[in-house]
Protein backbone atom coordinates (compact mmCIF):
# COMPACT_ATOMS: atom_id res chain seq x y z
CA UNK A 1 0.00 0.00 0.00
CA UNK A 2 2.75 2.20 0.64
CA UNK A 3 4.69 1.52 -2.44
CA UNK A 4 0.92 2.35 -4.20
CA UNK A 5 1.42 5.48 -2.43
CA UNK A 6 4.52 6.26 -3.41
CA UNK A 7 4.11 5.41 -6.87
CA UNK A 8 1.29 7.69 -7.12
CA UNK A 9 2.96 10.46 -5.41
CA UNK A 10 5.97 9.48 -7.54
CA UNK A 11 3.89 9.83 -10.72
CA UNK A 12 1.86 12.93 -9.92
CA UNK A 13 4.88 15.13 -9.19
CA UNK A 14 6.65 14.15 -12.72
CA UNK A 15 3.10 15.01 -14.23
CA UNK A 16 2.79 18.26 -12.45
CA UNK A 17 6.65 19.20 -13.01
CA UNK A 18 6.61 18.13 -16.73
CA UNK A 19 3.48 20.23 -16.69
CA UNK A 20 4.66 23.34 -15.59
CA UNK A 21 8.45 23.17 -18.01
CA UNK A 22 5.89 22.78 -20.85
CA UNK A 23 4.36 26.01 -19.57
CA UNK A 24 6.97 27.75 -19.12
CA UNK A 25 8.85 26.52 -22.39
CA UNK A 26 5.69 27.66 -24.11
CA UNK A 27 5.96 30.61 -22.57
CA UNK A 28 9.83 31.34 -23.53
CA UNK A 29 8.66 30.29 -27.28
CA UNK A 30 5.78 32.63 -27.15
CA UNK A 31 7.44 36.02 -26.28
CA UNK A 32 11.10 35.35 -27.07
CA UNK A 33 11.67 38.96 -27.48
CA UNK A 34 13.29 41.46 -25.00
CA UNK A 35 10.48 44.56 -23.91
CA UNK A 36 11.40 47.63 -25.43
CA UNK A 37 13.61 50.15 -23.05
CA UNK A 38 11.84 52.42 -20.70
CA UNK A 39 13.70 55.29 -18.70
CA UNK A 40 13.13 55.58 -15.12
CA UNK A 41 9.69 55.98 -13.51
CA UNK A 42 7.95 57.20 -10.20
CA UNK A 43 5.81 54.79 -8.47
CA UNK A 44 2.78 54.75 -9.08
CA UNK A 45 2.82 57.77 -11.66
CA UNK A 46 5.44 56.11 -13.85
CA UNK A 47 6.58 58.36 -16.17
CA UNK A 48 3.46 60.54 -16.49
CA UNK A 49 5.48 63.79 -14.30
CA UNK A 50 7.91 63.63 -17.82
CA UNK A 51 5.02 64.67 -19.59
CA UNK A 52 5.43 68.76 -20.06
CA UNK A 53 3.46 70.65 -22.43
CA UNK A 54 3.90 70.71 -25.41
CA UNK A 55 3.74 66.87 -24.82
CA UNK A 56 4.73 65.88 -28.19
CA UNK A 57 7.71 67.91 -27.60
CA UNK A 58 8.24 66.37 -24.15
CA UNK A 59 7.72 62.53 -25.89
CA UNK A 60 10.32 63.64 -28.98
CA UNK A 61 12.93 64.47 -25.99
CA UNK A 62 12.62 61.03 -24.15
CA UNK A 63 12.84 59.44 -27.53
CA UNK A 64 16.38 60.74 -28.25
CA UNK A 65 17.01 60.60 -25.17
CA UNK A 66 16.48 56.93 -25.17
CA UNK A 67 15.48 55.39 -28.23
CA UNK A 68 12.91 55.18 -30.97
CA UNK A 69 11.15 52.15 -29.63
CA UNK A 70 10.24 53.03 -25.68
CA UNK A 71 8.10 51.33 -23.51
CA UNK A 72 6.32 53.84 -20.77
CA UNK A 73 4.24 53.73 -17.85
CA UNK A 74 1.29 56.36 -17.45
CA UNK A 75 0.14 54.86 -14.23
CA UNK A 76 -0.99 51.65 -14.14
CA UNK A 77 -1.34 51.69 -18.19
CA UNK A 78 1.75 50.28 -20.42
CA UNK A 79 2.59 52.82 -23.44
CA UNK A 80 4.59 51.81 -26.36
CA UNK A 81 5.75 54.85 -27.49
CA UNK A 82 6.78 55.16 -31.24
CA UNK A 83 8.97 57.63 -33.01
CA UNK A 84 10.51 56.18 -35.81
CA UNK A 85 8.99 55.36 -39.63
CA UNK A 86 10.04 51.77 -40.16
CA UNK A 87 8.78 50.75 -36.17
CA UNK A 88 5.52 52.85 -37.00
CA UNK A 89 4.92 51.12 -40.79
CA UNK A 90 5.60 47.57 -38.43
CA UNK A 91 2.56 49.23 -36.04
CA UNK A 92 0.51 49.86 -39.18
CA UNK A 93 1.41 46.93 -41.67
CA UNK A 94 2.25 43.48 -40.04
CA UNK A 95 0.59 44.46 -36.79
CA UNK A 96 -2.51 46.60 -38.42
CA UNK A 97 -5.04 44.87 -37.05
CA UNK A 98 -3.58 44.02 -34.01
CA UNK A 99 -3.51 48.14 -33.41
CA UNK A 100 -6.55 48.94 -34.54
CA UNK A 101 -8.59 49.29 -31.67
CA UNK A 102 -8.70 52.29 -29.25
CA UNK A 103 -8.14 52.02 -25.58
CA UNK A 104 -10.88 53.12 -23.52
CA UNK A 105 -10.15 56.53 -22.02
CA UNK A 106 -12.83 59.13 -20.11
CA UNK A 107 -12.54 61.07 -23.45
CA UNK A 108 -14.18 58.01 -25.68
CA UNK A 109 -16.82 57.23 -22.96
CA UNK A 110 -18.09 60.81 -22.57
CA UNK A 111 -17.59 62.01 -25.90
CA UNK A 112 -17.08 59.47 -28.12
CA UNK A 113 -20.86 58.26 -26.76
CA UNK A 114 -19.55 55.59 -24.62
CA UNK A 115 -17.03 54.16 -27.78
CA UNK A 116 -19.63 54.52 -30.20
CA UNK A 117 -18.73 56.73 -32.48
CA UNK A 118 -16.12 56.60 -35.54
CA UNK A 119 -13.28 57.55 -33.58
CA UNK A 120 -13.56 56.13 -30.55
CA UNK A 121 -15.38 52.81 -31.11
CA UNK A 122 -13.16 49.24 -30.82
CA UNK A 123 -11.90 47.17 -34.18
CA UNK A 124 -14.99 44.91 -35.59
CA UNK A 125 -18.40 44.54 -37.59
CA UNK A 126 -19.74 47.62 -36.18
CA UNK A 127 -16.68 50.03 -36.28
CA UNK A 128 -16.62 48.51 -40.32
CA UNK A 129 -19.91 49.33 -40.93
CA UNK A 130 -19.67 52.67 -39.28
CA UNK A 131 -16.69 53.67 -41.52
CA UNK A 132 -18.51 52.16 -44.73
CA UNK A 133 -21.11 54.66 -44.40
CA UNK A 134 -18.16 58.16 -43.68
CA UNK A 135 -16.83 56.65 -46.90
CA UNK A 136 -19.12 55.84 -49.46
CA UNK A 137 -21.94 58.19 -48.28
CA UNK A 138 -20.86 61.45 -45.91
CA UNK A 139 -17.46 61.49 -47.30
CA UNK A 140 -17.55 60.14 -50.87
CA UNK A 141 -15.66 61.89 -53.78
CA UNK A 142 -18.84 62.42 -55.38
CA UNK A 143 -20.68 64.08 -51.93
CA UNK A 144 -17.41 66.33 -52.05
CA UNK A 145 -17.66 67.50 -55.34
CA UNK A 146 -21.24 68.08 -54.91
CA UNK A 147 -20.68 70.57 -52.15
CA UNK A 148 -17.50 72.16 -53.70
CA UNK A 149 -19.54 75.43 -54.01
CA UNK A 150 -20.48 75.42 -50.60
CA UNK A 151 -16.50 76.11 -49.45
CA UNK A 152 -16.43 78.47 -52.60
CA UNK A 153 -19.11 80.54 -51.09
CA UNK A 154 -17.32 80.25 -47.60
CA UNK A 155 -14.25 81.14 -49.06
CA UNK A 156 -15.50 84.62 -51.38
CA UNK A 157 -17.20 85.51 -47.73
CA UNK A 158 -14.41 85.00 -46.01
CA UNK A 159 -12.43 87.32 -48.52
CA UNK A 160 -15.50 89.66 -48.72
CA UNK A 161 -15.50 90.60 -45.28
CA UNK A 162 -11.51 91.26 -45.19
CA UNK A 163 -12.02 93.54 -48.14
CA UNK A 164 -14.74 95.39 -45.79
CA UNK A 165 -12.65 95.82 -43.16
CA UNK A 166 -10.09 97.01 -44.92
CA UNK A 167 -9.83 101.09 -44.83
CA UNK A 168 -6.70 101.65 -47.32
CA UNK A 169 -4.71 102.74 -49.10
CA UNK A 170 -1.37 101.20 -46.99
CA UNK A 171 -0.98 97.72 -45.75
CA UNK A 172 -3.90 97.20 -42.41
CA UNK A 173 -3.27 94.82 -39.78
CA UNK A 174 -5.85 92.00 -39.46
CA UNK A 175 -6.47 88.88 -36.98
CA UNK A 176 -6.89 85.97 -38.69
CA UNK A 177 -7.25 82.51 -36.08
CA UNK A 178 -10.63 83.79 -35.72
CA UNK A 179 -11.62 83.90 -39.32
CA UNK A 180 -10.31 80.97 -40.33
CA UNK A 181 -12.52 79.17 -37.71
CA UNK A 182 -15.50 81.09 -38.18
CA UNK A 183 -14.69 79.95 -42.53
CA UNK A 184 -14.00 76.35 -41.41
CA UNK A 185 -17.40 75.76 -39.32
CA UNK A 186 -19.51 77.91 -41.53
CA UNK A 187 -18.34 75.67 -44.44
CA UNK A 188 -18.47 72.25 -42.44
CA UNK A 189 -22.21 73.21 -41.05
CA UNK A 190 -23.25 74.46 -44.31
CA UNK A 191 -22.27 70.83 -45.73
CA UNK A 192 -23.87 69.34 -42.33
CA UNK A 193 -27.60 71.32 -42.26
CA UNK A 194 -27.72 74.29 -44.73
CA UNK A 195 -27.05 76.34 -41.59
CA UNK A 196 -24.49 79.09 -41.33
CA UNK A 197 -23.64 80.25 -37.67
CA UNK A 198 -20.41 82.25 -37.69
CA UNK A 199 -20.45 85.98 -38.63
CA UNK A 200 -18.02 88.29 -39.79
CA UNK A 201 -17.72 92.07 -38.16
CA UNK A 202 -19.63 93.66 -40.64
CA UNK A 203 -22.90 90.95 -40.27
CA UNK A 204 -25.03 90.19 -37.70
CA UNK A 205 -23.92 88.89 -34.57
CA UNK A 206 -23.45 84.95 -34.50
CA UNK A 207 -26.22 82.38 -33.44
CA UNK A 208 -24.41 79.18 -31.40
CA UNK A 209 -20.91 79.90 -32.95
CA UNK A 210 -19.19 81.21 -29.71
CA UNK A 211 -21.08 78.30 -28.14
CA UNK A 212 -19.60 75.80 -30.29
CA UNK A 213 -16.14 77.14 -30.47
CA UNK A 214 -15.79 77.12 -26.62
CA UNK A 215 -17.05 73.56 -26.66
CA UNK A 216 -14.16 72.58 -29.80
CA UNK A 217 -11.18 74.31 -27.50
CA UNK A 218 -12.78 72.73 -23.99
CA UNK A 219 -12.94 68.94 -25.74
CA UNK A 220 -9.09 69.65 -27.43
CA UNK A 221 -7.91 70.29 -23.87
CA UNK A 222 -9.58 67.50 -22.42
CA UNK A 223 -8.99 65.17 -24.44
CA UNK A 224 -4.86 65.22 -24.74
CA UNK A 225 -3.34 61.64 -23.54
CA UNK A 226 -2.27 62.66 -20.02
CA UNK A 227 -5.17 63.03 -18.06
CA UNK A 228 -4.38 61.23 -14.59
CA UNK A 229 -7.99 60.55 -14.13
CA UNK A 230 -7.34 58.18 -17.40
CA UNK A 231 -4.40 56.28 -15.75
CA UNK A 232 -4.75 56.27 -12.17
CA UNK A 233 -7.60 55.05 -10.77
CA UNK A 234 -7.19 56.48 -7.56
CA UNK A 235 -7.25 59.76 -8.66
CA UNK A 236 -10.34 58.64 -10.61
CA UNK A 237 -11.79 57.74 -7.39
CA UNK A 238 -10.87 60.59 -5.62
CA UNK A 239 -12.12 62.74 -8.50
CA UNK A 240 -7.97 64.53 -8.74
CA UNK A 241 -8.76 67.88 -11.14
CA UNK A 242 -12.00 66.95 -11.62
CA UNK A 243 -11.51 65.78 -15.06
CA UNK A 244 -14.31 63.75 -15.31
CA UNK A 245 -16.87 65.82 -14.34
CA UNK A 246 -15.22 68.47 -16.69
CA UNK A 247 -16.14 66.11 -19.22
CA UNK A 248 -19.28 65.23 -18.14
CA UNK A 249 -20.40 68.71 -17.96
CA UNK A 250 -19.22 68.87 -21.77
CA UNK A 251 -20.91 65.95 -22.77
CA UNK A 252 -24.16 67.48 -21.55
CA UNK A 253 -23.52 71.18 -23.31
CA UNK A 254 -22.34 69.14 -26.93
CA UNK A 255 -25.92 66.86 -26.53
CA UNK A 256 -27.83 70.01 -26.26
CA UNK A 257 -26.38 71.51 -29.29
CA UNK A 258 -26.12 68.35 -31.40
CA UNK A 259 -29.88 67.47 -30.42
CA UNK A 260 -31.19 71.11 -31.47
CA UNK A 261 -29.88 70.90 -34.60
CA UNK A 262 -31.24 67.87 -34.82
CA UNK A 263 -34.69 68.56 -34.20
CA UNK A 264 -34.90 71.94 -36.11
CA UNK A 265 -33.67 70.29 -38.79
CA UNK A 266 -36.05 67.55 -38.70
CA UNK A 267 -39.10 69.99 -38.42
CA UNK A 268 -37.98 71.60 -41.73
CA UNK A 269 -37.77 68.59 -43.20
CA UNK A 270 -40.95 67.33 -42.33
CA UNK A 271 -42.52 71.07 -43.59
CA UNK A 272 -40.65 70.71 -47.02
CA UNK A 273 -41.81 67.23 -47.29
CA UNK A 274 -45.32 68.05 -46.77
CA UNK A 275 -45.23 71.41 -49.11
CA UNK A 276 -42.99 69.84 -51.70
CA UNK A 277 -44.47 66.22 -51.49
CA UNK A 278 -40.55 65.18 -51.14
CA UNK A 279 -40.43 62.14 -49.19
CA UNK A 280 -38.20 61.99 -46.23
CA UNK A 281 -36.10 59.06 -47.74
CA UNK A 282 -35.32 60.94 -50.77
CA UNK A 283 -34.05 64.01 -49.33
CA UNK A 284 -30.33 63.63 -49.20
CA UNK A 285 -29.14 67.41 -50.28
CA UNK A 286 -27.12 67.29 -46.74
CA UNK A 287 -25.09 65.05 -44.44
CA UNK A 288 -27.69 65.70 -42.20
CA UNK A 289 -30.17 64.96 -44.65
CA UNK A 290 -28.57 61.67 -45.90
CA UNK A 291 -28.30 60.84 -41.56
CA UNK A 292 -32.29 61.73 -41.06
CA UNK A 293 -33.34 59.60 -44.09
CA UNK A 294 -31.10 56.48 -42.83
CA UNK A 295 -32.63 57.29 -39.84
CA UNK A 296 -35.84 56.63 -41.60
CA UNK A 297 -34.95 53.30 -43.60
CA UNK A 298 -32.81 51.68 -39.98
CA UNK A 299 -34.60 53.31 -36.97
CA UNK A 300 -33.35 50.68 -34.76
CA UNK A 301 -30.00 51.42 -35.63
CA UNK A 302 -29.56 55.03 -36.82
CA UNK A 303 -30.60 56.48 -33.39
CA UNK A 304 -30.67 60.28 -32.29
CA UNK A 305 -27.39 59.17 -30.45
CA UNK A 306 -25.80 57.60 -33.52
CA UNK A 307 -26.95 61.00 -35.69
CA UNK A 308 -25.10 63.16 -32.82
CA UNK A 309 -21.59 61.25 -32.66
CA UNK A 310 -21.84 61.55 -36.61
CA UNK A 311 -22.51 65.29 -36.50
CA UNK A 312 -19.93 65.72 -33.48
CA UNK A 313 -17.26 63.43 -35.55
CA UNK A 314 -17.66 65.48 -38.85
CA UNK A 315 -17.64 68.75 -37.13
CA UNK A 316 -14.84 69.03 -34.65
CA UNK A 317 -12.74 66.95 -36.67
CA UNK A 318 -13.25 69.02 -39.99
CA UNK A 319 -13.41 72.63 -38.03
CA UNK A 320 -10.62 72.65 -35.79
CA UNK A 321 -8.19 71.07 -37.23
CA UNK A 322 -8.79 72.39 -40.66
CA UNK A 323 -8.49 76.15 -38.92
CA UNK A 324 -5.51 75.40 -37.21
CA UNK A 325 -3.75 74.22 -40.56
CA UNK A 326 -5.07 77.85 -41.90
CA UNK A 327 -3.21 79.13 -39.63
CA UNK A 328 0.12 77.64 -39.79
CA UNK A 329 0.36 77.67 -43.58
CA UNK A 330 0.13 81.55 -43.57
CA UNK A 331 2.34 81.77 -40.54
CA UNK A 332 5.15 79.96 -42.55
CA UNK A 333 4.39 81.82 -46.10
CA UNK A 334 4.83 84.99 -43.84
CA UNK A 335 8.03 83.94 -42.72
CA UNK A 336 9.19 82.85 -46.22
CA UNK A 337 9.03 85.74 -48.52
CA UNK A 338 10.17 82.93 -51.17
CA UNK A 339 7.50 80.68 -51.20
CA UNK A 340 4.88 83.19 -50.93
CA UNK A 341 6.08 84.95 -54.38
CA UNK A 342 6.34 81.11 -55.75
CA UNK A 343 2.77 80.62 -54.88
CA UNK A 344 1.50 83.72 -56.06
CA UNK A 345 3.38 83.32 -59.50
CA UNK A 346 1.76 80.24 -59.90
CA UNK A 347 -2.02 81.33 -58.88
CA UNK A 348 -1.25 84.14 -61.76
CA UNK A 349 -0.12 81.92 -64.24
CA UNK A 350 -2.49 79.24 -63.91
CA UNK A 351 -6.01 81.82 -62.82
CA UNK A 352 -7.16 84.23 -65.34
CA UNK A 353 -7.07 87.48 -64.25
CA UNK A 354 -11.07 87.55 -64.44
CA UNK A 355 -11.70 84.46 -62.10
CA UNK A 356 -11.29 83.61 -58.53
CA UNK A 357 -9.53 80.16 -57.65
CA UNK A 358 -12.38 77.15 -57.36
CA UNK A 359 -11.98 73.97 -56.20
CA UNK A 360 -11.56 72.34 -59.82
CA UNK A 361 -8.35 74.64 -60.30
CA UNK A 362 -6.61 72.67 -57.29
CA UNK A 363 -5.20 69.65 -59.63
CA UNK A 364 -3.51 72.40 -61.70
CA UNK A 365 -1.72 73.99 -58.75
CA UNK A 366 0.50 71.41 -57.59
CA UNK A 367 2.73 74.12 -55.40
CA UNK A 368 -0.44 74.69 -53.62
CA UNK A 369 -0.96 71.28 -52.66
CA UNK A 370 2.77 71.46 -51.67
CA UNK A 371 2.54 74.17 -49.63
CA UNK A 372 0.05 72.42 -47.69
CA UNK A 373 1.84 69.17 -47.43
CA UNK A 374 4.69 70.85 -46.15
CA UNK A 375 2.34 72.63 -43.27
CA UNK A 376 1.28 69.05 -42.11
CA UNK A 377 4.57 67.94 -42.09
CA UNK A 378 6.26 70.84 -39.95
CA UNK A 379 3.07 71.59 -37.77
CA UNK A 380 0.85 68.63 -37.75
CA UNK A 381 -2.47 69.79 -36.38
CA UNK A 382 -2.55 66.46 -34.55
CA UNK A 383 1.09 65.59 -33.41
CA UNK A 384 0.62 62.54 -31.15
CA UNK A 385 -1.69 59.97 -33.45
CA UNK A 386 -4.95 59.18 -31.67
CA UNK A 387 -3.91 56.32 -29.27
CA UNK A 388 -4.53 52.43 -30.32
CA UNK A 389 -4.45 49.58 -28.08
CA UNK A 390 -2.91 46.34 -28.88
CA UNK A 391 -5.74 43.08 -28.94
CA UNK A 392 -3.26 40.21 -28.53
CA UNK A 393 0.61 40.44 -28.19
CA UNK A 394 3.09 41.51 -31.11
CA UNK A 395 6.60 42.00 -32.12
CA UNK A 396 7.44 45.85 -33.15
CA UNK A 397 11.04 46.28 -33.98
CA UNK A 398 11.98 43.07 -32.65
CA UNK A 399 10.65 44.01 -29.34
CA UNK A 400 7.79 42.21 -27.71
CA UNK A 401 4.40 44.16 -26.80
CA UNK A 402 1.83 42.88 -24.60
CA UNK A 403 -2.04 42.28 -25.07
CA UNK A 404 -3.61 46.01 -23.80
CA UNK A 405 -0.72 48.28 -24.21
CA UNK A 406 -1.05 52.00 -25.44
CA UNK A 407 0.45 52.70 -28.58
CA UNK A 408 1.35 56.73 -29.25
CA UNK A 409 2.91 57.65 -32.28
CA UNK A 410 4.43 60.44 -32.34
CA UNK A 411 3.96 62.25 -35.83
CA UNK A 412 5.65 65.75 -34.73
CA UNK A 413 8.79 63.28 -34.47
CA UNK A 414 8.48 61.26 -37.62
CA UNK A 415 7.95 64.53 -39.86
CA UNK A 416 11.24 65.93 -38.65
CA UNK A 417 13.65 62.94 -38.95
CA UNK A 418 16.56 63.96 -40.41
CA UNK A 419 17.27 60.42 -41.36
CA UNK A 420 13.99 60.41 -43.69
CA UNK A 421 13.80 64.28 -44.36
CA UNK A 422 16.37 66.63 -46.02
CA UNK A 423 16.63 69.71 -43.55
CA UNK A 424 13.75 68.62 -42.14
CA UNK A 425 13.51 71.96 -39.86
CA UNK A 426 13.29 74.05 -43.20
CA UNK A 427 9.96 75.11 -44.76
CA UNK A 428 10.91 73.56 -48.14
CA UNK A 429 7.32 73.32 -50.28
CA UNK A 430 9.71 71.79 -53.30
CA UNK A 431 10.41 68.28 -51.59
CA UNK A 432 7.09 67.37 -52.51
CA UNK A 433 7.32 68.20 -56.07
CA UNK A 434 8.58 66.07 -58.78
CA UNK A 435 8.52 63.03 -56.57
CA UNK A 436 5.74 60.41 -57.85
CA UNK A 437 4.04 60.97 -54.18
CA UNK A 438 6.59 59.50 -52.61
CA UNK A 439 7.27 62.14 -49.99
CA UNK A 440 3.29 62.23 -49.34
CA UNK A 441 3.20 59.00 -48.20
CA UNK A 442 5.47 59.85 -45.23
CA UNK A 443 2.58 62.25 -43.90
CA UNK A 444 1.55 60.82 -40.97
CA UNK A 445 -1.07 64.13 -39.92
CA UNK A 446 -4.58 62.51 -40.89
CA UNK A 447 -2.94 59.17 -39.16
CA UNK A 448 -2.68 55.99 -40.71
CA UNK A 449 -3.90 52.26 -41.27
CA UNK A 450 -6.86 51.16 -41.55
CA UNK A 451 -8.07 53.96 -39.00
CA UNK A 452 -6.81 56.41 -41.07
CA UNK A 453 -9.05 59.71 -41.28
CA UNK A 454 -11.52 59.51 -43.54
CA UNK A 455 -12.18 62.89 -43.98
CA UNK A 456 -8.42 63.67 -45.13
CA UNK A 457 -9.85 65.09 -48.55
CA UNK A 458 -12.23 66.90 -47.56
CA UNK A 459 -9.61 68.70 -44.96
CA UNK A 460 -7.23 69.29 -48.07
CA UNK A 461 -9.91 71.10 -50.12
CA UNK A 462 -10.73 73.56 -47.25
CA UNK A 463 -7.39 74.06 -46.47
CA UNK A 464 -6.43 74.72 -49.81
CA UNK A 465 -9.14 76.82 -50.55
CA UNK A 466 -8.65 79.40 -48.06
CA UNK A 467 -4.93 79.77 -48.48
CA UNK A 468 -5.19 79.97 -52.32
CA UNK A 469 -7.72 82.71 -52.54
CA UNK A 470 -6.09 84.87 -49.38
CA UNK A 471 -2.81 84.48 -51.67
CA UNK A 472 -4.55 84.97 -55.05
CA UNK A 473 -6.07 88.31 -53.48
CA UNK A 474 -4.23 90.10 -51.28
CA UNK A 475 -0.42 91.43 -50.64
CA UNK A 476 0.47 89.78 -47.31
CA UNK A 477 3.29 90.97 -45.47
CA UNK A 478 4.51 90.90 -41.70
CA UNK A 479 3.95 93.08 -38.65
CA UNK A 480 6.13 95.30 -38.40
CA UNK A 481 8.64 93.13 -40.94
CA UNK A 482 9.01 90.76 -37.49
CA UNK A 483 9.14 87.11 -37.36
CA UNK A 484 5.92 85.41 -36.98
CA UNK A 485 5.79 83.53 -33.62
CA UNK A 486 5.90 80.05 -34.26
CA UNK A 487 5.83 78.20 -30.69
CA UNK A 488 2.81 75.99 -30.38
CA UNK A 489 0.33 75.95 -27.85
CA UNK A 490 -1.39 73.46 -25.82
CA UNK A 491 -4.17 70.39 -26.81
CA UNK A 492 -5.15 67.86 -28.82
CA UNK A 493 -4.39 69.84 -32.20
CA UNK A 494 -1.30 71.94 -31.78
CA UNK A 495 -2.52 75.30 -32.36
CA UNK A 496 0.16 78.08 -32.64
CA UNK A 497 0.51 79.62 -28.89
CA UNK A 498 0.19 82.94 -30.38
CA UNK A 499 -2.35 84.06 -33.03
CA UNK A 500 -1.71 85.02 -36.23
CA UNK A 501 -1.91 89.20 -36.91
CA UNK A 502 -0.61 90.10 -40.47
CA UNK A 503 -1.03 93.31 -42.66
CA UNK A 504 -2.68 93.09 -45.59
CA UNK A 505 -4.04 94.85 -48.84
CA UNK A 506 -5.96 93.90 -51.56
CA UNK A 507 -4.01 93.37 -54.92
CA UNK A 508 -4.07 95.43 -57.67
CA UNK A 509 -7.81 94.98 -59.65
CA UNK A 510 -8.84 92.04 -56.66
CA UNK A 511 -10.95 95.10 -55.18
CA UNK A 512 -13.78 95.09 -57.92
CA UNK A 513 -13.40 91.61 -58.97
CA UNK A 514 -14.41 90.90 -55.13
CA UNK A 515 -17.23 93.38 -55.22
CA UNK A 516 -18.81 91.32 -57.89
CA UNK A 517 -18.45 88.32 -55.60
Amino acid sequence: MEELYFTITSLTFLLLSLFILIKLNHKNKKNPNPNPPSPPGLPFLGHLHLLKPPIHQALAHLSDLHGPILLLRFGSRRVLLVSSYSAADECFTVNDITFANRPRLLAGKYLGYDFTSLGWSPYGPYWRNLRRMYTVELLSTNRLLSSSDVRSDEACSLVKALLSEYSGPSFQRTELRTKFFGFAYNAVMRMMANKRYYTYADEDSSEGGDEFRDMVKKASSLAVASNTADFIPLARWLRVGGHEKKLQGLKKRRDKFFQGLIDEHRTKKKMNGSQDGVSLSAARSTFLDLLLSLQVDDPENVTDVFIKHSIAQLLVAGTDTSSVTMEWAMSLLLNNPESLKKLRAELQAIIEQSSILQESDFYKLPYLQAVILETLRIHPSVPLLVPHESSQDCTVGGFHVPKGTMLLVNAWKLHRDPETWEEPNKFKPERFLNNEGKEKMKIMAFGIGRRRCPGESLALRVVAMVVGILVQCFEWERVDDEEIDMNEGVGLTMPKAKALEAMYKPREGMADLICQL
